[in-house]
């Protein structure tokens, strides 16, 4: 609304101020016109009269100035708008006088002067000069009344007057309108940044207006949009981290709470040798479970806190060991573990790659029911490498393969604390994915199996 005041007020003032400046100029330069005209006007009858007297005088037998006053007194009786007033003086006497009488009789031989004045609310102007008659000087004026000139001149200023406080006022009109069309789009986007303010991010700014203003209007939706997206992304993560607490204190609540339970029972001497046996099993149990707990948190948090180096490294020799320590454990559980690793070297952190497939096969066995098969694949690619672990277990419902790699995210998650798992191998291959520019991809089927994919772009080398 401010804007719009200033761009009104603004607008009128320069509207009146020109309007002004014009209208004046036009009402002076009209009124100097009529002016001039009538000045030339009575130049001309000064000029004539003069003639004519001077032409009286030499044709004259008087030795006086009979001939010049008869002539004069002819003269205005025959066309009395030629003037309104005449006078013919000498330095001595009055000769001739008519009408209005002069104000000013300095006269200079040779010389004719226009001169203006006004008295009893009429304007004058007044021719003055003189001649040489009988060898005498004779003053000649003649005097018109310019009052109508002056009457409209005041007549066009009181209708300019009235036109400007008319134009003021349609000008008034007409730039409060623009002032609310240029600033509508503004409006919008105030409105838009307000409604952000508070809380409504899908708020934006509609303007069509094919100026720079939709221009800024459209960079205005797509900082709200990216604002948008941000603000939903830090409650995505404010959620996981929530979640992610949540999770870990589960994890360390069952097994804390048993393993008090049971040192417990055993500190009271409740318990049979069997049953004591039994219960320092499980304190075993789950003490490596919380140890294997920490480790894991702690690579994770490794790995988002540190820059590793890349190196030129074989795969297939990562591969190849990775192999030859899983394997024994693998057939005594009655899992065959095969492998086909292509020949080259890229750009990789051995050790992290090593854990990746290490955690790859580990979960691959997790979801084994008993005999199973466990083949990894290793391929160079123009960016690096691809290494799939694929299992014939019992696969992933399609509803939970987009939250597998969260951390503390289990399908099963009975079965897979009964296996030792915390739910983070996978967040740690994801992690590990990206620290090499690539990703994880989830191919499965329940009931059939899953293949894991991880993409590791770190760079080629030959």
């Amino acid at each position: 609304m401010k804007l719009r005041v200033k761009m009104t007020i603004g607008a009128v003032t320069l509207l009146a101020v020109i309007f002004s400046i014009c209208g004046s100029l036009m009402v002076s330069a009209s009124f100097d016109s009529m002016v001039a005209s009538e000045r030339e006007s009575a130049l001309r009858t000064y000029y004539s009269v003069q003639g004519t007297l001077l032409l009286a005088n030499s044709i004259s037998n008087q030795s006086g100035y009979e001939d010049i006053v008869d002539a004069i007194r002819t003269l205005g009786g025959s066309n009395r708008s030629m003037w309104d007033g005449v006078s013919l003086i000498t330095p001595e006497t009055m000769l001739y006088t008519s009408g209005v009488s002069p104000r000013e009789r300095d006269t200079t031989p040779g010389e004719c002067t226009v001169s203006y004045w006004a008295e009893g609310g009429r304007s004058y102007l007044q021719i003055s000069g003189c001649m040489s008659a009988n060898g005498e000087k004779l003053s000649l004026f003649i005097l018109m009344d310019i009052s109508d000139i002056y009457s409209l001149r005041d007549q066009q200023l009181a209708t300019y007057r009235r036109l400007l406080v008319l134009t003021v006022l349609i000008g008034a009109a007409g730039s409060w309108l623009m002032a609310v069309l240029l600033t509508q789009p503004l409006t919008k986007l105030t409105r838009a940044a307000r409604k952000i303010g508070q809380g409504d991010l899908a708020s934006r700014a509609a303007v069509k207006s094919g100026d720079e203003l939709e221009d800024l209007a459209d960079e205005f939706n797509s900082m709200a949009g990216r604002l948008e997206e941000n603000i939903k992304e830090l409650q995505e993560n404010a959620r996981r981290q929530t979640e992610f607490m949540g999770s870990f204190a589960h994890e360390l609540k069952t097994p804390m709470t048993c393993i008090i339970g049971y040192a417990d029972l055993i500190r009271r001497r409740m318990l049979t040798p069997e049953e004591e046996q039994e219960a320092a099993n499980y304190i075993f149990s789950e003490g490596r479970r919380l140890e294997s707990l920490s480790i894991k948190l702690l690579d994770l948090l490794m790995l988002k806190k540190r820059d590793f180096e890349l190196t030129p490294a074989s795969p297939a020799a990562i591969v190849t060991g990775v192999v030859r320590v899983m394997r024994p454990q693998l057939t005594r559980l009655g899992i065959t573990l095969r492998y086909r690793a292509g020949e080259g070297r890229c750009m990789l952190e051995p050790d992290l790659v090593k854990s990746l497939i290490i955690n790859l096969v580990d979960n691959a066995r997790k979801a084994m029911e008993g005999d199973g098969a466990i083949f990894i694949l290793c391929e160079l690619t123009e960016g690096g490498c691809v290494i799939s672990v694929t299992d014939n277990g019992r696969g992933i419902p399609e509803a939970e393969v987009a939250k597998i790699t969260e951390a503390f995210y289990r399908v099963d998650k009975s079965r897979s604390r009964s296996q030792g798992g915390v739910g983070l191998g996978l967040a740690l291959c994801d992690e590990i994915a990206q620290l090499h520019n690539g990703r994880l991809l989830i191919r499965s089927v329940e009931g059939k199996g899953t293949s894991i994919t991880a993409e590791l772009n770190g760079g080629r080398t030959e």
